[in-house]
């Protein structure tokens, strides 16, 4: 076997530059849990002043964003709108029943996206047999989706609907940035849409660890009290609060470089006769469909006898998803190796 060359399983992968790590160790430290370190406050101020909301609170992950996010808008026995391809509801350990006792409502959408109407049409009514719905979520990009980036005004449409019908509004914001970047979009859109916003860190954007949920202060001080009681307050977190400020002012532009990489190989892949279908490519993610005799453990094999590895997303589908510290020349390599691959069923 091949020693690995490139590594296309997630963009969680990335590892901290040189400057980063610089940017890390001369950080000014305090507890956090006391409110008192300076570097986890500058950059929740810096990602709440981004965004145009009031506060921002600094965490450990995209899921503990996520399920603060959840157990604050929700009430046990009420229901969450969210879509069958969502990774609030498929991986996120069961939290939206195991954190907030809440059921959820799938919408299955087009590539994790739906419509102001879906959400229209699965609103229960008031009625004590029904759960009471409560929140709708969205995940911009939809990972599932192969990067998607969801439709700006169908997005205030579905404001307009939560807003009617007195439901918070969350979105997972995990790719929000690449989202920003394909569409040319201002994150303080995104702020004066949603009731809270989780965005990640630890992705295309190159941090170590870590994700912010944004809100009201409202909502930040009840986020506080939920990530307590979650065993989630950090202490001189300052460390891991310096690469994500770092990430935030460096690495946000760059990411087109990743959605054109994503771009190159999709045009490869669709020239493959062992592929049947690739999903439109938006951003930095790349699933497609083999043909139905090769199935995606068999092909993963196959690349992995060739250095390279990637992720299942079932049967027959496969995920590549491109970050910083894939080179063009690793990219370049990737695409002559799938050009030449054949299918071996």
């Amino acid at each position: 076997m091949n020693p690995i060359f490139i590594d296309l399983r997630s963009d969680t992968l990335t590892l901290p530059s040189d400057e980063m790590r610089q940017f890390m160790f001369a950080a000014k430290l305090g507890d956090d849990v006391f409110g008192e370190d300076p570097t986890v406050n500058e950059l929740q101020e810096f990602a709440a002043d981004m965004f145009g909301m009031e506060e921002a609170l600094f965490c450990s992950s995209g899921t503990q964003t996520n399920q603060i996010a959840i157990k604050l808008h929700t009430q046990p026995a009420d229901e969450v709108i969210c879509d069958a391809l969502a990774h609030v509801y498929l991986y996120e350990g069961g939290g939206i029943a195991a954190n907030s006792g809440a059921s959820t409502r799938l919408i299955h959408g087009n590539r994790g996206m739906f419509t102001a109407q879906d959400v229209i049409d699965n609103i229960n009514k008031e009625d004590v047999h029904f759960p009471s719905t409560s929140l709708v979520c969205l995940e911009n990009t939809v990972n599932k989706g192969g990067g998607a980036c969801w439709d700006w005004q169908e997005i205030q449409h579905i404001k307009e609907v939560c807003v009617n019908n007195n439901l918070a509004f969350h979105l997972d914001g995990a790719r929000l940035f690449n989202a920003l970047i394909a569409k040319d979009q201002n994150p303080k859109q995104y702020g004066q849409t949603f009731d809270t916003i989780s965005i990640c860190l630890s992705k295309g954007l190159g941090a170590p660890v870590g994700s912010l949920l944004l809100g009201s202060k409202k909502h930040i001080y009840k986020a506080k009290r939920i990530r307590k009681s979650m065993g989630g307050g950090m202490r001189q977190a300052g460390f891991l609060a310096a690469a994500g400020l770092y990430a935030l002012q460096n690495n946000i532009n760059r990411l087109e470089e990743d959605h054109q990489k994503a771009i190159k190989i999709a045009g490869v892949l669709k020239s493959c006769n062992w592929v049947k279908e690739v999903l439109p490519v938006e951003t930095n993610i790349v699933i497609f469909k083999l043909c139905a005799d090769y199935a995606s453990e068999q092909f993963l094999l196959h690349l992995l006898k060739n250095g390279i590895k990637a992720a299942g997303m079932g049967k027959n589908m496969v995920r590549f998803v491109f970050h910083l510290n894939q080179s063009p020349e690793e990219v370049e390599m990737l695409g002559n190796i799938l050009a030449n691959i054949q299918n071996t069923q």
